[in-house]
């Protein structure tokens, strides 16, 4: 049976902090570029349904039986996150699901374990992978780290075949996070780099390629990712990999993105790899795994929804200090209204498809389609003679908004708008991702999943609209 990669999908948030921006106002050198950075009402869980919604409409029909969630970055530490993710992207109740955590590296390990689910099972796995990286100010990590997700659909018929794959595994301190600890400790760089991360990838990727019976030279693309890129960039010159065949890592225009990292350059690879192709990626961190995939006939007539060179397009700045105040480093008054209230889980649970899913409904006699989800037809009056009508996917406009000055919210004000879905069907919540004072009647939007709010430890999560990207 051959397994791979069946389909992908990927998210870069619209946010981006110039590195300048940074050394500007905390006197500190400055390194080039920019990273994204994911907005107040996103996290690596709404990332990571953005990227899986991609994957899965690039493979319709597609039965999932697996469902993995990696990051180092997980809203709870107690719960299923991975559930979120399946309940976002509409999975069936029958799916086996797993959240893996605790390095970096998780990312292209969930990839592996993906794989071997499938070979073992059958069927095809779901692979959504994000991180929202934090670090401390004036940290290098701080500058070098971005946020984004990344997901794929893991099954037979691939458009890229796993051939071959290695790991090893060492202990040896280099980057912890004790539990509770909002910033990640590094050991001085020159130890992990020259005893650590340069011989472990190197030892993965030289088992990857002995078993494919593969010459660095015969490789297409090659994907290195290590906490520090001097080990990548060590391995290339050791193994005398030319440079055009190393792929762009995007630190120039994303960062390090985490347990994101290389699955998210892989699927920039991907969009233009031809059929032939072998692609190889390796990711550090307590260790090293290793990937080779090799480009299928399949992939000539594979489209993709959106590309990552497309998301990195699609951009608008964040000032440093709005930053801050994001990820709440910077105190701020809050807003002179009461805090928002702890979520009940009654309701949630009750309303999962339409709160989790944005599935609302449409009338059988009339074919109104309505949201939330009604019993009562609000046309022709019927009834309890409603089907599910999934609106997530389906573009909107704007009919009128408003703006809010005075309510709760780290990003004021906020954007509240009614918008008509093509076919039918109002709704009114907020817009994100946007200019408010650039919004206007008949906008173009369309709907992605975000965090509301968080109190009482509970993370409150809903669907709002953003300008088409």
């Amino acid at each position: 049976m051959t397994v791979g990669i069946a389909s992908y999908g990927s998210y870069v948030p619209y946010r981006r902090l110039k590195r300048a921006a940074i050394a500007e106002v905390l006197g500190i050198p400055a390194g080039k570029g920019e990273r994204a950075v994911a907005s107040f009402d996103e996290d690596s869980v709404s990332m990571a349904v953005e990227a899986a919604r991609d994957a899965l409409r690039a493979a319709p029909g597609t039965t999932v039986r697996t469902l993995l969630f990696a990051t180092t970055t997980p809203p709870y530490a107690e719960k299923l996150n991975a559930a979120l993710v399946g309940a976002a992207a509409q999975l069936p109740l029958e799916i086996r699901a797993a959240d893996l955590t605790g390095s970096p590296r998780v990312g292209l390990t969930a990839l592996l374990q993906a794989a071997d689910a499938v070979g073992a099972n059958g069927g095809s796995a779901l692979v959504a992978i994000a991180d929202c990286r934090l670090a401390a100010p004036e940290g290098k990590a701080e500058q070098a780290g971005g946020d984004a997700g990344v997901a794929f659909v893991v099954g037979e018929d691939p458009i890229a075949e796993i051939v071959a794959s290695a790991s090893v595994t060492r202990e040896f301190l280099d980057t912890w996070r004790a539990p509770g600890e909002r910033f990640a400790h590094t050991w001085e760089e020159r130890f992990a780099l020259t005893q650590a991360y340069g011989p472990l990838l190197g030892a993965a990727v030289k088992r990857v390629l002995e078993q494919a019976q593969c010459a660095p030279s015969s490789l297409a693309r090659i994907v290195l990712d290590a906490p520090n890129p001097r080990a990548a960039d060590e391995l290339a010159r050791g193994a005398k990999i030319a440079p055009e065949q190393l792929a762009d890592p995007l630190a120039l225009t994303v960062g390090q993105t985490g347990a994101a990292h290389a699955p998210l350059v892989l699927a920039s690879v991907l969009a233009a790899a031809k059929p032939g192709d072998l692609i190889l990626v390796a990711s550090a961190g307590d260790g090293a795994d290793a990937l080779l995939l090799k480009v299928t006939a399949r992939a000539a007539s594979y489209t993709q929804p959106r590309s990552v060179g497309r998301l990195i397009e699609s951009k608008g700045d964040v000032a440093y200090a709005r930053y801050l105040k994001w990820r709440e480093i910077l105190p701020t008054e809050p807003p002179r209204r009461p805090d928002p209230d702890r979520p009940a889980a009654p309701p949630m649970l009750r309303s999962e498809t339409w709160k989790f899913g944005f599935v609302g409904s449409r009338c059988t006699a009339c074919g109104t389609p309505q949201l939330p989800p009604q019993r009562i037809c609000i046309r022709c009056g019927t009834r309890d003679r409603m089907t599910p009508h999934p609106f997530a996917d389906l573009p909107a406009k704007v009919a009128t908004f408003t703006l809010d000055r005075l309510a709760y919210s780290l990003n004021p004000p906020t954007v509240n708008v009614v918008v008509d879905f093509a076919g039918g069907g109002r709704f009114l919540g907020e817009m994100t991702d946007c200019a408010p004072e650039k919004v206007q009647i008949g906008d173009e939007v369309e709907m992605t999943f975000r965090r509301m709010h968080s109190a009482g430890g509970v993370h409150n999560y809903f669907w709002k609209c953003r300008p088409r990207r």
